[in-house]
């Protein structure tokens, strides 16, 4: 099965700077062994929230919003897209991306099944 891990930093609370490098570097360790293992397909972090679009359809009409956003719930900072035989495998390797944040992050990550994907 494939999911998708949506990453939703609280920009809040992020460390002033953004991630340092030791933490880059830890990420790439976990990429790495994701990619080496067949479990990762795809992953990146997005663009700031200042360069977003957002389109909404409300009564059949579309609006565009830009950002930034009112609400840090509504900033998706990274995804990744990742093949494990079950959803708790796929929350287990979050897990591990989320505590090699350690304490300087608040975030939330959503695990989600991609439908159609096998």
């Amino acid at each position: 099965m494939r999911y998708m891990i949506l990453i939703r930093p609280d920009l809040a609370r992020a460390p002033e700077g953004g991630p340092s490098e030791e933490l880059m570097e830890e990420m790439g360790k976990l990429i790495s062994e994701m990619t080496r293992e067949g479990v990762m397909l795809d992953t990146a972090g997005l663009g700031p929230a200042e360069e977003a679009t957002v389109l909404q359809l409300s009564g059949g009409k579309v609006t565009t919003v830009d950002g930034p956003y009112t609400e840090a719930r509504e900033f998706i900072g990274g995804y990744a897209l990742i093949q494990v035989g079950t959803q708790e495998e796929a929350a287990e390797w979050a897990k591990r991306f989320l505590l090699i944040h350690g304490d300087a992050w608040e975030m939330v990550v959503e695990v989600r099944s991609v439908f159609g994907a096998s």
